[in-house]
């Protein structure tokens, strides 16, 4: 009986110690470049048992990765280091949007399914704080790419949390739900309320600027019209380009991931300064023999600080490699899947691919691709992109068609930023003009496609680029 409550309690200890390492390596997966080297740091001056093979060699090398880093391609072409990009200066701390709204949620005594949802959201803003996706669709886009099931009322609540955060704005799903919030926080006053009965039941006349029908149809005199207005175009409308733009000044992003595509296969590089760990040998061999040093160590104090350092500096090795062979599997499933794209610098050879096509092709779980490819970037010989730059939504019905004919958001936003490119700027295109010239060229999109990535591209309508 004895015997079997110890094995009780060593499978009890066991179960700990697993979830502890999984929740440890679902933080690294998170980790950016910059934060991982720091981890990594830090738990080398925390844990005596843990070093690095050759300390002087990882402290003199160029930013690398250790032999947890893989190649995708094992050919002796030079990889590219961050040397090669000189660009990048060292990140800041200033806070980005992202930064900001999750450090505001954090401080927030929300029901966890609600915070679970409300950082969901914000992971879905845009640059300027605006929410692009239907919120009737979050609820699958989160079990789909997190595997969180919530009913569509927490997502809701969620939402109403992010519109409550700062800068005052951000969580609208148009430009006038983003002006509506901002006066909602404004002091009360007949201005106000005027400025919001505009916004709420005459936008459209007021996108026009056509002044006699708000007067007509709101039954105000012209003056608190005229009012209304001034205090509307003292309004933010991009509040969350506030933020990152004040971030920008200062902090540049360190890529995640660097491709060299300049031979006949890429070759993927993690950007990490990670020396290559092992357990030091004095830990390892007091581990080893315990059992022989049991009358020596008759402290348990002693015995007790030897195996939590072991066992501390084992997993956080197994974790980092699991972390790095993570990161190295997405990035190659993500260069193989847009191969076309990386020998062509060309955007319409992005094909649709989504998680699902990443987890098929690796084997890994949809939430670890989901956070290997969150708020990560990849340097490539034109530039910076963000790893989810390759992920993109099909458009239109695509049954009966070839994968590849299928339209992706990307290739969406080129065709039409071409088209306004192109157009006479004092007879610009309407958004039907703009639809029926990409329909007579086979991209078959609606009207209401079109003006949807037209307004996310920041491109205004048409009576506002017209040049006199």
């Amino acid at each position: 009986m004895e015997k079997s409550r110890q094995n009780i309690a060593m499978e009890q200890r066991l179960s700990q110690r697993l979830t502890q390492q999984q929740l440890r390596f679902v933080k690294m997966l998170e980790m950016t470049a910059p934060e991982l080297d720091e981890e990594v740091e830090r738990e080398m001056e925390a844990n005596p048992a843990l070093e690095a093979v050759d300390a002087e060699t990882y402290r003199d090398s160029e930013p690398s990765i250790s032999p947890t880093q893989t190649e995708w391609n094992s050919s002796s072409r030079r990889v590219l280091s961050s040397d090669d990009y000189t660009e990048m200066p060292l990140a800041d701390s200033a806070p980005s949007l992202y930064d900001s709204l999750l450090s505001q949620l954090g401080q927030l005594h929300l029901d966890p399914d609600v915070l679970t949802a409300a950082r969901f959201i914000v992971g879905n803003l845009d640059s300027n704080g605006r929410l692009q996706r239907d919120p009737s669709f979050l609820v699958n886009d989160l079990a789909f790419s997190e595997g969180i099931d919530l009913p569509q009322s927490v997502m809701d609540k969620g939402l109403e949390v992010v519109r409550t955060l700062e800068p005052h704005g951000v969580g609208a799903v148009s430009l006038a739900d983003c002006l509506s919030i901002q006066l909602d926080y404004l002091p009360p006053s007949q201005t106000r309320d005027d400025a919001l009965r505009i916004l709420n039941e005459q936008y459209e006349a007021f996108s026009m600027l056509h002044t006699h029908l708000l007067v007509s149809r709101l039954r105000i005199s012209q003056e608190r019209v005229n009012a209304a207005i001034d205090l509307i175009r003292t309004l933010n409308p991009k509040p969350g380009a506030s933020v990152d733009s004040a971030a920008a000044g200062t902090n540049t992003i360190i890529p995640d991931v660097i491709i060299d595509t300049s031979g006949d296969e890429p070759i993927i590089t993690l950007n990490n300064r990670i020396p290559e760990l092992r357990i030091s040998e004095t830990f390892s061999q007091a581990e080893t023999d315990m059992t022989k040093r049991m009358e020596k160590l008759k402290d348990n104090a002693d015995r007790e600080f030897i195996l939590n350092r072991y066992n501390d500096a084992r997993d956080f090795i197994k974790s980092l490699k699991l972390r790095q062979q993570a990161m190295m599997s997405v990035a190659t499933a993500i260069v193989k899947l847009q191969r076309e794209y990386f020998d062509t610098e060309d955007i319409y050879r992005l094909r649709p691919m989504m998680i699902k096509d990443i987890e098929k092709l690796t084997g890994q779980d949809a939430s670890v691709i989901s956070r290997c490819t969150a708020n990560k970037y990849v340097a490539l010989p034109w530039g910076i992109l963000p790893l989810r730059f390759f992920f993109s939504d099909t458009v239109g019905d695509n049954s009966g068609e070839e994968e590849t004919d299928a339209l992706t958001n990307r290739k969406i936003e080129a065709e039409i930023r071409r088209v306004v490119d192109a157009e006479d700027p004092k007879h610009p295109l309407s958004d039907e003009k703009i639809t029926q010239t990409l329909l007579s060229e086979g991209l078959n999109i609606s009207r209401r496609t079109v003006a949807k990535y037209r307004d996310r591209l920041n491109i205004p309508p048409a009576r506002l680029r017209k040049q006199i």
